[in-house]
């Protein structure tokens, strides 16, 4: 069984190698209230990663943690010319 830190590892390690590539974010903010933004991965830190939003051409920076993947709250999807793709996070 993998432990938390590992798990959390892997998806830090996958979301590495999208540095630089459009996203879509779906973040559920309770209360049934889902927030869908389009922006382009930019950093990826120890616990956290920095999207950067297309909105209004703001240069707004939002941060999420690899924990809000895990537990779903937050749904990262590539954005590529044949559609979307979820990112997939595995406990392996």
């Amino acid at each position: 069984m993998a432990t938390r830190h590992n798990v959390l590892s892997n998806i830090k390690t996958g979301l590495d190698g999208l540095v630089g590539q459009r996203v879509l974010i779906r973040a559920n903010k309770g209360r049934r209230k889902i927030v869908e933004r389009e922006g382009t991965l930019e950093k990826t830190y120890t616990n956290h990663f920095i999207v950067r939003l297309d909105e209004d051409r703001q240069n707004r920076l939002v941060s999420y943690s690899y924990a809000d993947l895990l537990t779903e709250i937050v749904e990262l999807s590539l954005c590529c010319q044949d559609g979307r793709q979820k990112f997939e996070v595995t406990a392996s």
